[in-house]
């Protein structure tokens, strides 16, 4: 199934031999945001190719990555854009971007464009014992949280992980009464407060508006 109007290689990578498009390299989890603000703008000028989002868990793995998906695709495209934050690669991305002559989207993480980064900034020292979820994590939250901690096998892991949390919040790029009861739940399995809020799609959508 296409990204996009550019066919898949056997990779999942978008192929094209098209000049004067931007490719777009970007985070899995955030794949259906990305092609959800391509349909709604028109962005047909875009092309996408996600690396697995599972890279989250290993983020010393993502430079490599990214570098590498660039490396493939930069001579098929007149400008390639990652679509990643910092994502606790420590300045490594943004160094390799720098160094490659492409440019990234700003901020520490996802849960920062989504909420705006200067707003997140300003109230990230209020919000120290907060833990994010974005639609893409509360869907996965099993796969991406439950299980890679161990907490669906032993749940009383659940105080070494989160005890020194006590809120959160569902960053909700869009309006799903569904989404938001599953989120409410994996709270309650968190044992920790809920807080919804309505983010859309912050900075990605600016970002990727000047694209």
């Amino acid at each position: 199934m296409a990204l996009t109007d550019a066919s898949l290689s056997e990779d999942g990578l978008a192929v094209t031999g098209a000049q004067g498009r931007i490719l777009l390299i970007a985070c899995g989890a955030l794949a259906r945001e990305i092609l959800d603000l391509k349909a709604a703008n028109g962005w047909t000028h875009l092309d996408l190719t996600c690396l697995p989002a599972k890279l989250h868990l290993y983020p010393d793995k993502i430079t490599a990555s990214v570098t590498e998906a660039v490396a493939k695709h930069r001579d098929a495209y007149e400008d390639i854009f990652v679509v990643y934050a910092d994502c606790g690669t420590g300045g490594l991305l943004q160094t390799a971007c720098q160094e490659m002559g492409v440019q990234m989207v700003a901020g520490p993480h996802c849960y920062s464009f989504f909420e705006g980064n200067e707003r997140f900034a300003q109230q990230s020292e209020s919000e120290i014992t907060t833990f994010y979820l974005t639609d893409f994590l509360v869907r996965q939250f099993e796969a991406f949280i439950l299980k890679p901690m161990g907490l669906d096998r032993h749940p009383e892991l659940r105080d070494m992980y989160f005890g020194n949390y006590e809120k959160l919040v569902y960053q909700a790029q869009t309006d799903d009464p569904l989404l938001t009861e599953k989120a409410r739940a994996a709270a309650d399995t968190l044992g920790l407060a809920f807080e919804r809020r309505f983010t859309g799609y912050g900075d990605l959508e600016t970002t990727l508006e000047r694209l």
